[in-house]
């Protein structure tokens, strides 16, 4: 949530600012605003606006007609997604200082900004905003004794919370310093040339050369030079890391939304995901990034998973996993839970924390609290380099590519295919054999064919999800590994078309939520040919005795649902452990389609972030 860009260089910083904010629009925003430095005027000019980033770039082209002038080559912008105050112009950033020589830019939340801004306006300055950020403006004036980093520095010395934050100052027309501390700050080197952002999309169009901050590391930025240091002003290093995306891969490809490009996307995001990592004639697989022994491994006597939303559910799926295949008792915890509830942690836990950015607010917390307990923790992530990972210092990457639309997709997928090989290495050091084994990794060597066999179910799909769309309430409804793909499915119709929808284990039905149920409720079951499924489709029974209309998400060539239901939706036939995948690739076209016909912003649903770097 939120965007940061800041650029210092040759360009012109406007339409460098400009493109980056455009790549960070996925994030979820507001508002939106930049701050420039005009060495003509030796001071520093601003412009926001509510809304979309072209109104800002309306807003630019009437209040800052010489915006495209050579003169501008530095500068920071901003993209806000309201936590303090309502989305006005007034609370959009950058915020300037008193005497307008500071703009600052932020992501996070000051937790004591109250009691700081009691403090500075006893002291004479004026706010202008309902936001915790306008008080970092005015405290880094107030520190300010000519040496901009140690201005920032001792700002940040009193503020409590979290903070991603780029800071520019007129009479420092060379110079960006950043900070962070719980929000991801990027920094990317070019040729005489940096880019500061909060997520690496707003870079790679111009370096693929990237370092990343550390929680309280502040950096000193000019177009040649990187210095970094530590609140204490302890100089620190920091690898440069290469970045293997491309802009391509962050373009829509001509598909009309990034979501529906995404979906696309999976069997080559599950193909990247198992590359290299199959070991047939073993039966089992290879995960070097876990960075554990045999020994190690067998040692392991209970697996904790901590996760939020689509990584939560994946998680779900990883449970029944790491039991079914392994033996091995497994929680999944929701991760703002885990952080607070003051778990038990035993000696041979290990903590899997799932986050498809990486920096997700509440599971960077639990793996701190995890590794503070004594857990080893290996880190699930898709972005290279994200909190979690470095945190982490060992874990998986899924390879999935970048993932633009806000409502997760191709990470999901690939999580649960993570999963699945991180549940055969744990099985065949307990109880799984060897033929077993093999089963199953030739099974995940069909995972691309088996999605590229759903995606060819789009057409149907698109059919019954027009028959739908005008609902306002829908169940879904599954069992075992159907049950975290039931509530997945009904997560990404609520995210993207603003359908109520509830997920439910169907034996849950009759105890409470069937009194729901009737001609305007459908209901969408997931009911393939695996065990369980007789008690499923009694369930859908029940549905339609009550007039809901039900949706059976069945296995291709298997009829028996039919009578039960009033639409179908073929997925391929596969293995228990990987059905997942296809029925919720199938909930995701369905999703995607009723949202579509009911013209919702499917991209950027309301009030969603991509990111959630913020309790």
């Amino acid at each position: 949530m939120c965007g940061i860009v800041g650029y210092i260089g040759q360009r012109n910083a406007t339409g460098v600012i400009i493109s980056g904010l455009k790549r960070l629009e996925y994030r979820g925003y507001d508002s939106a605003g930049l701050a420039l430095y005009s060495s003509r005027r030796q001071a520093l000019v601003r412009v926001r606006a509510v809304g979309k980033i072209a109104g800002l770039v309306s807003r630019i082209e009437t209040d800052l007609p010489d915006h495209a002038d050579p003169d501008y080559t530095l500068g920071v912008g901003h993209t806000r997604w309201a936590t303090h105050g309502a989305p006005t112009e007034a609370n959009a950033h950058p915020h300037l200082s008193r005497n307008g020589e500071f703009a600052v830019v932020h992501n996070g939340i000051i937790e004591n900004y109250a009691a700081l801004k009691e403090r500075l306006i006893r002291k004479g300055y004026i706010f202008t905003s309902e936001t915790d950020t306008e008080v970092l403006a005015h405290l880094v004036e107030e520190c300010y004794e000519g040496d901009l980093h140690c201005a920032v520095a001792a700002a940040l010395e009193q503020v409590e919370g979290t903070y991603g934050i780029a800071v520019v100052g007129s009479r420092h027309q060379g110079l960006i310093i950043a900070a962070r501390k719980g929000s991801p700050i990027a920094i990317g080197a070019g040729q005489s040339e940096a880019i500061v952002a909060s997520d690496i999309s707003a870079i790679i169009g111009y370096t693929k050369q990237v370092v990343f901050l550390n929680d309280e590391d502040i950096a000193t930025i000019t177009a040649e030079t990187l210095d970094i240091a530590s609140l204490k002003n302890v100089p620190v290093s920091r690898a440069l890391t290469h970045i293997d995306s491309n802009l391509d891969q962050i373009e829509k490809g001509g598909f009309e939304h990034f979501m529906l490009k995404e979906i696309h996307e999976q069997p080559q995001a599950l193909a990247n995901a198992i590359r290299g990592r199959l070991l047939e004639k073993d039966g089992t697989t290879r995960l070097g990034g876990m960075q554990m022994t045999s020994a190690e491994i067998a040692r392991i006597s209970h697996i904790s998973i901590a996760a939020c939303g689509t990584s939560y559910y994946a998680g779900m799926v990883g449970k029944y996993l790491f039991e079914d295949l392994a033996g091995l008792p497994t929680d999944i915890e929701q991760a703002a839970e885990f952080r607070y509830r003051n778990p038990i942690i035993e000696p041979d836990t290990l903590m899997l924390a799932i986050s498809q950015s990486g920096e997700t607010a509440d599971t960077i917390a639990a793996v701190r609290e995890a590794l503070r307990k004594g857990a080893t923790v290996l880190g699930i992530c898709n972005v290279v380099g994200s909190t979690i990972a470095r945190d982490t210092g060992r874990g998986v990457y899924l390879h999935a590519g970048p993932e633009i639309g806000v409502a997760s997709t191709k990470a999901f997928t690939a999580q649960v295919a993570v999963l699945a090989m991180l549940a055969i290495i744990f099985g065949r050091a307990r109880r799984l054999s060897g033929s077993k084994g093999r089963e199953l990794v030739r099974e995940l060597t069909r995972a691309p064919a088996i999605v590229a066999a759903m995606l060819e179910e789009e057409g149907a799909i698109k059919v019954i999800a027009e028959k739908y769309a005008r609902s306002e309430h829908m169940f879904y409804l599954g069992r075992g590994y159907m049950y975290p793909a039931a509530l997945e499915g009904a997560l990404k119709l609520k995210e993207i078309s603003y359908i109520h929808a509830e997920g439910y284990h169907a034996a849950e039905l009759k105890h409470g939520p069937i009194a729901l149920l009737d001609e305007h409720v459908p209901v969408v079951v997931a009911v393939p040919d695996l065990p369980g499924k007789s008690k499923t489709i009694s369930n859908m029974q029940e549905c339609r005795a009550r007039g809901s209309s039900v949706i059976a998400i069945a296995t291709s060539g298997d009829d028996e649902a039919i009578s039960s239901c009033n639409d179908v939706i073929r997925v391929p036939r596969c293995l228990e452990f990987l059905a997942p995948i296809p029925v919720v690739i199938a909930e995701q076209l369905l999703a995607y389609h009723i949202a579509r016909f009911r013209g919702c912003p499917i991209d950027q649903p309301r009030n969603l972030a991509k990111s959630v770097t913020v309790e």
